[in-house]
């Protein structure tokens, strides 16, 4: 028989750990209906029979967020078989906050209290078998990361949901408050008489979403709340918070012994001292940062020439097998009698295709790791803290910087770390400005121009400029958006700040497989299909497969040149360049190289690379403003259609989704506008 058994918890109590250890590899991640907030199912690794479901973490099953109002109606609406309800030790108290709301949903329940290890380090002891007695639930300990106690854990949860055991009705509330929710029970008849107890307990809390749910019971369930409020004589919501913790009290002195009364400073509160540090933050977290981008992206990996970063070296291997993996195949093509239209096809279509996603895997999943490995150690959550302040004064909360951060790598996994913003409005804001970060696809296009038209000026001045202007636009945008698009809305940034820990190697490799695999399918998708599209367009017409210059592209070109004129670029090849940077920003330095000067990209970049005057023709089409326009225009205008893909997935809706191309268009038309009229002006 099978069961659905559901995980439930605070933030960083180890919920995601557990999930990960019980279900290994057999685990799905989607997104719940109608919102970003990753779904988690997983197959359990020792029983097929069993369905484990990650639940979003939450501090309670009150209506404030879409984690809270998710996890809330999946288990009073969906009623799984079991919840497990995991427990950090460390901070119990504040833990057995969700458990009690839990329990008042009649539930089959088992509490497993994690963390086991570090409330031993401590000197604490926590009865578990007290507590099973008090709450009247299995309470099992364990410690999720090593895999200790986890057997027994799911021994326990399988059995409560077989027998559909709940626990015993725990005397929490007073008299008064026990005969409103009788009352109020006897209006709601056609409930089961799990769901009227918790739903009058909801009710005479001030639940806005139950209380919109009443008909013609609304009047008289109202009359007695006030009559409760009046003999209470203070706010109800609070009163039953107050009970709450008043019962947790009594649980904790029964059950839990502390070595050292008081607050005890901690590792991770002597660490705080300097990375959250007011003078120290920022500059250590520019050194971490560098380190992160440079085992991705950098050629010369701690400053020493010809060792390339572990990212670049993996990608560099993929790279090298796919091209004599295409090479191969395209002898196998020659020696076969294929026709030219099929070779390019299957070599410039379909396999330059897939080998642009399996170029970009090694250094996403690089990148992925490393971010895994802050995210879990607990630092990338003081980041957080500390770029609140700042972020706050432009309309986002703290949060909004990682995806940010990460824009300056690749747009994709930047977009899709956005899921993590807990307020709509900033994610929304967030994947709209995310884009005109300065990704690594676009530092070819800075390189090309800053070569060829910038001879006699500072080149690296040239370039910092454009990923400064990124940035500059970035925070005007927000304020604008903020301001017009989202005035009605605030942003809340409540967060805990986790113990420092040293992730599992298990846990971050799982974590990043997540990600990578969705990069995999979903922008791997795109980019293949793209590709083959604009191969097509390049290389026929009406008459047949032609040279590129009176192909179906070249059209295109011409026809749409006339928008770019304004800007100082009305050159149908420099439209071109436009089009096709939307496959990938890099195949602008591509194209260029083959309609400007006729060699490929490869020499192209040859070139570029030993500082060569590139492409001189290209100054017959662009000076140094408009060049600078055309380079801001790429910078700021509609992203990769990889990432476009992203923004859709993530915002799960084609209206928004146009928004935000539409907000990019316009912003990158108005600046490259501005740069070109006021430049010409002075230059």
């Amino acid at each position: 028989m099978s069961h659905i058994i559901a995980l439930a918890g605070n933030p960083n109590c180890g919920k995601t750990t557990l999930f990960n250890e019980l279900t290994g590899s057999k685990q799905h991640v989607g997104n719940w209906p109608g919102v970003t907030v990753d779904k988690k199912e997983g197959i359990y690794r020792n029983n097929k029979n069993i369905t484990i479901l990650d639940l979003p973490g939450t501090y309670s099953l009150s209506p404030y967020s879409a984690e809270e109002i998710i996890a809330r109606d999946y288990i009073v609406k969906e009623k799984p078989d079991a919840v497990i309800n995991i427990v950090d030790g460390t901070s119990i108290e504040r833990n057995l906050y969700l458990t009690l709301q839990i329990a008042e949903t009649r539930i089959p329940m088992v509490v497993a209290v994690n963390m086991m290890d570090e409330v031993e380090s401590r000197g604490d002891r926590i009865d578990c078998s007290k507590l099973s007695q008090e709450l009247g639930v299995p309470v099992i300990p364990i410690v999720a990361r090593s895999g200790k106690g986890i057997h027994e854990l799911m021994e326990a949860a399988i059995t409560v949901a077989k027998d559909h055991k709940v626990g015993k009705k725990l005397p929490v509330y007073d008299d008064q408050i026990i005969t409103a929710m009788e009352d109020i029970s006897e209006y709601l008849k056609d409930k089961q008489m799990e769901d009227r107890e918790w739903k009058a307990l909801k009710l005479i809390e001030g639940d806005e979403i139950i209380t919109e749910s009443l008909t013609n019971e609304k009047n008289a369930v109202e009359e007695i709340i006030k009559k409760l409020q009046e003999s209470e004589g203070e706010d109800l919501e609070a009163k039953i918070a107050d009970l709450r913790y008043h019962y947790i009290g009594k649980l904790v002195k029964k059950a839990v012994k502390k070595a050292k009364l008081g607050h005890v400073e901690t590792k991770s509160d002597k660490l705080d001292k300097i990375l959250t540090n007011r003078f120290l933050a920022l500059p250590i977290f520019a050194i971490v940062m560098y380190i992160l981008f440079a085992c991705t992206f950098s050629e010369n990996f701690l400053f020493i020439d010809g060792l390339p970063s572990p990212g670049v070296w993996l990608a560099g291997l993929v790279e090298d097998g796919w091209a004599a993996l295409s090479a191969a195949l395209e002898n196998f093509l020659v020696s076969a009698g294929a026709s030219d239209w099929i070779q390019s096809l299957v070599i410039s279509g379909i396999m330059d295709g897939i080998g642009a996603v399996a170029g970009f895997l090694p250094l996403v999943l690089v990148l992925f790791l490393l971010l895994s490995f802050l995210e879990d150690s607990g630092y990338m959550a003081r980041i957080a803290f500390v770029m609140d302040r700042i972020f706050r004064r432009f309309g986002l909360s703290g949060r909004s910087f990682i995806p940010l951060l990460m824009g300056f790598g690749c747009s994709v996994p930047a977009l899709m770390a956005s899921r993590t913003l807990e307020n709509d409005k900033d994610r929304k804001i967030t994947m709209m400005i995310t884009p005109f970060m300065s990704c690594g696809a676009k530092l070819p296009i800075y390189a090309m121009f800053a070569v060829t038209l910038f001879v006699n000026q500072n080149k690296t001045w040239i370039v910092f400029s454009i990923y400064m202007l990124g940035l500059v636009v970035a925070v005007i945008s927000a304020l604008i958006l903020n301001k017009f698009l989202f005035k009605d809305e605030s942003s809340n940034f409540i967060m805990e700040l986790p113990q420092y820990r040293i992730p599992t190697l298990k846990s971050v490799m799982i974590h990043a497989w997540e990600k990578i695999k969705g990069f995999a399918i979903k922008a791997g998708t795109i980019i293949f299909a793209s590709t083959v599209l604009i191969w097509f367009l390049s290389n026929f017409n009406f008459t047949g497969m032609v040279d590129m210059e009176e192909s179906f592209l070249a059209y295109i070109g011409n026809a749409i040149k006339f928008i770019f004129a304004p800007l100082g670029f009305a050159d149908w090849r420099a439209s071109v360049g436009v089009v096709t940077g939307w496959i990938a920003k890099e195949n602008i330095v591509a194209t260029f190289g083959q309609l400007f000067a006729g060699i490929d990209d490869e020499t192209m970049i040859e070139a570029i690379s030993a500082g060569e005057q590139a492409l001189p023709q290209i100054t017959s089409v662009f000076n140094g403003v408009t060049a600078y326009a055309y380079m801001a225009f790429n910078l700021l205008c509609m992203p990769c259609f990889a990432a476009v893909g992203a923004i859709r997935r993530e915002m799960g809706s084609m209206k928004w989704t146009l928004r935000a191309v539409a907000f990019q268009m316009i912003t990158a038309y108005i600046v490259a506008l501005l740069i070109n009229v006021i430049g010409n002006l002075i230059f």
